[in-house]
C-alpha cells in the first residue's frame, strides 16, 4: 500500500501548459453542482404546492441527493483513479444533465425523490474528479492553493448564481425550469473538457472491489437514514435495525480496506491528525449550516413575503464573502497558520448563527445580510484551507480517493444537517395552534399552510398563517442555536487537531496564476 506520509513536491517539474484554462473547465462542474443544490431551496415552496408532498417526503426531496452522493463518493473517487479522472468527469457531467431533465418533469413526490437519488449517483462522479485533477494539474503548492481557492470560490459563486437565476426563472416559468439550467453548463463542460482536460489515473490501480462499493453504499445510507428517522419520529425498532445494518456495513468496509492489497480507500490516511482534523471540520461545519440554509429560503419567501428573485438576492452576501475569502485563504494560512484560519473561520460562522437565533417575522435585512456575509467569509476560509490540507496529505495517485473523503464529509454533513436540524424546525412547526377546520396538510410544512389558507375564509386564513409563520420562525431560531453550538465546538476541536499543520510552500503570498 502507498505510504500516507505527505508527499514531497517536485519543485523541478515544469508547470503544465494550459493548466489555468483546464481549471476553468473544472470549475464549470463545480458550478453545475452548486447551482443545483441552491435552486432546490428556492423551488421548494413551488414543489410543495404542485406535488403536495408530506413533511417527510419534503425532507427526502431535500436530502436524498446528499444521502446517495455520500454513499458513492469514495467509490467514484477510487473509480476515477482507476479508469481516468477526465473520463469519469465527462461521463458524470453528461448523466447529470440528462437526469436534470427527469427532475424538471417529475409529477409525483415519489418520482421527484427517485430523480434526486439518481442525480446523486451522477453527482458523485463530479466533485472528487475535479479536485483530483487540480492535484495533478498544479504541482507547485502555492499555485495549487490558489487553484483550490478558485475552485471553492466558484462553488460559492454558484450558491449566488443559483438563487438569482432560479428566482428569475421561478417568476417567469414553472419550477422545473430551475433544473434545466444545468443543461447548457453541462454541454459547455463536455465539449470544452474533451479538448482541454488532460487524462490522469493511477498507474498501478489494482481492481475496483465491488464488495467494498456495496459496503460503503449500504453503510452510509443506512446510518444516515437511521439518524434522520430517529430525529424526525423518535426511535423505532425498524430505525434501529437499519442503523445497526449501516454501522455493521461500515465496520465491514473499514476491515476490508485494511486487508486489501489495493483498497478502495487507504484507511491509514486517518492516522494523519491534520487529515482527520480537516475532514472533521468539513463534516461538522456543513452539519451546522445545511439544515438552516435549507429552510432560509422558505423564511424569506413564505414568512417575509419576498419574491423568489428578491429572496435569491437576499442570500448573495454569503456567496460574496465566501468568494473573497476563498481566493485569499491560502495566503492567510501561510502567513498566520492553518489552525488560526480554519478555527477562526469556524468560530465566525458559529457567532453568525448565534445572531440568527434572534430572527423574528419582521427582522430587518441588515441583521440577516450581515450574518450571511460573516457566514460566507468564515466558510470560504475554512473550506478552502481544509481542502488544501486533505489534498496535500496524499500522493498524487490517491488524489481521487482523498478528494472523495473530503466531499463525503461535506455531503454527509449536509444530509445529517438537513435531517437533524431540519427535523428540529419541522418538529417545532407542527405544534402550532390552528383554527378549527384547518386541513391536516397545513401542519406538514409551511408551504402546506399557505396553500390551505388560500381556501379558507379571510379571518381564519389570517389566524392560520400568523400562527404557522411564528411557529416556523421559532423552529428556525432553535435550529440556528444548535448549529451555533456545533460550529463553536468544532472551532475548538480544529484548533487542537490542526496544531503544527501547515500548507506546503512555506511562507509567501499564497501564489497566483503565473505565466504559461
Amino acid at each position: 500500500m502507498t505510504s500516507t506520509l505527505r508527499p514531497a513536491e517536485t519543485t523541478g517539474t515544469a508547470p503544465r501548459p494550459g493548466r489555468w484554462l483546464a481549471l476553468s473547465v473544472l470549475v464549470l462542474a463545480v458550478l453545475l453542482v452548486a447551482v443545483d443544490a441552491t435552486v432546490l431551496g428556492l423551488a421548494t415552496p413551488y414543489i410543495s404546492e404542485d406535488l403536495k408532498p408530506s413533511g417527510t417526503q419534503l425532507l427526502w426531496i431535500g436530502d436524498v441527493y446528499s444521502f446517495v452522493i455520500a454513499g458513492l463518493l469514495v467509490s467514484m473517487g477510487s473509480l476515477g483513479d482507476r479508469v481516468g479522472r477526465k473520463r469519469i468527469l465527462l461521463i458524470g457531467a453528461t448523466a447529470f444533465g440528462a437526469l436534470s431533465v427527469l427532475n424538471a418533469y417529475a409529477t409525483t413526490p415519489g418520482t421527484m425523490i427517485l430523480a434526486r437519488a439518481l442525480l446523486g449517483v451522477a453527482g458523485a462522479t463530479l466533485m472528487p474528479a475535479t479536485l483530483a485533477l487540480i492535484r495533478n494539474l498544479f504541482h507547485d503548492p502555492r499555485e495549487r492553493s490558489f487553484a483550490i481557492g478558485v475552485w471553492g470560490a466558484t462553488a460559492s459563486a454558484g450558491t449566488a448564481v443559483g438563487p438569482i437565476v432560479g428566482g428569475f426563472l421561478l417568476e417567469h416559468f414553472w419550477w422545473g425550469s430551475v433544473f434545466l439550467i444545468n443543461l447548457p453548463v453541462m454541454a459547455v463542460l463536455v465539449v470544452v473538457g474533451v479538448k482541454l482536460l488532460p487524462e490522469s489515473r493511477n498507474a498501478h490501480p489494482g481492481p475496483w472491489d465491488m464488495a467494498s462499493v456495496a459496503l460503503s453504499l449500504v453503510g452510509m445510507i443506512g446510518v444516515v437514514y437511521a439518524v434522520k428517522e430517529a430525529a424526525a419520529h423518535g426511535f423505532a425498532w425498524t430505525t434501529l435495525a437499519v442503523g445497526l445494518l449501516g454501522a455493521a456495513a461500515l465496520y465491514g468496509f473499514v476491515r476490508r480496506q485494511l486487508t486489501l492489497p489495493t483498497p478502495l480507500l487507504d484507511m491509514r490516511l486517518f492516522r494523519n491528525r491534520g487529515f482527520s482534523g480537516a475532514v472533521l471540520a468539513d463534516l461538522l461545519t456543513i452539519f451546522g449550516l445545511a439544515g438552516l440554509v435549507f429552510f432560509l429560503s422558505q423564511y424569506l419567501q413564505l414568512v417575509q413575503g419576498r419574491r423568489p428573485l428578491e429572496a435569491g438576492l437576499a442570500e448573495l452576501p454569503a456567496a460574496v464573502g465566501a468568494v473573497v475569502a476563498g481566493l485569499v485563504a491560502g495566503r492567510a494560512a501561510r502567513r498566520f497558520s492553518v489552525r488560526w484560519v480554519v478555527s477562526g473561520g469556524l468560530a465566525a460562522i458559529g457567532l453568525a448563527l448565534a445572531a440568527l437565533t434572534t430572527l423574528e417575522r419582521s427582522t430587518g435585512y441588515p441583521l440577516l445580510g450581515a450574518a450571511l456575509l460573516v457566514v460566507g467569509v468564515g466558510a470560504g476560509f475554512s473550506f478552502t484551507v481544509t481542502a488544501d490540507v486533505i489534498l496535500s496529505a496524499v500522493p498524487t495517485e490517491e488524489a481521487g480517493s482523498a478528494s472523495a473523503v473530503s466531499e463525503t464529509a461535506y455531503e454527509l454533513g449536509a444530509a445529517l444537517g438537513i435531517a437533524v436540524l431540519g427535523s428540529i424546525v419541522t418538529g417545532v412547526y407542527r405544534g402550532f395552534a390552528s383554527p378549527v377546520g384547518t386541513p391536516e396538510g397545513a401542519h406538514e410544512s409551511l408551504g402546506g399552510a399557505v396553500e390551505a389558507a388560500a381556501g379558507m375564509p379571510p379571518q381564519a386564513a389570517e389566524a392560520l398563517l400568523t400562527s404557522a409563520r411564528q411557529s416556523f420562525v421559532d423552529g428556525l431560531g432553535l435550529a440556528a442555536g444548535a448549529g451555533a453550538v456545533v460550529l463553536l465546538l468544532t472551532a475548538v476541536a480544529a484548533w487542537f487537531m490542526l496544531r503544527d499543520e501547515r500548507l506546503d510552500g512555506g511562507d509567501g503570498d499564497g501564489g497566483g496564476p503565473s505565466g504559461e
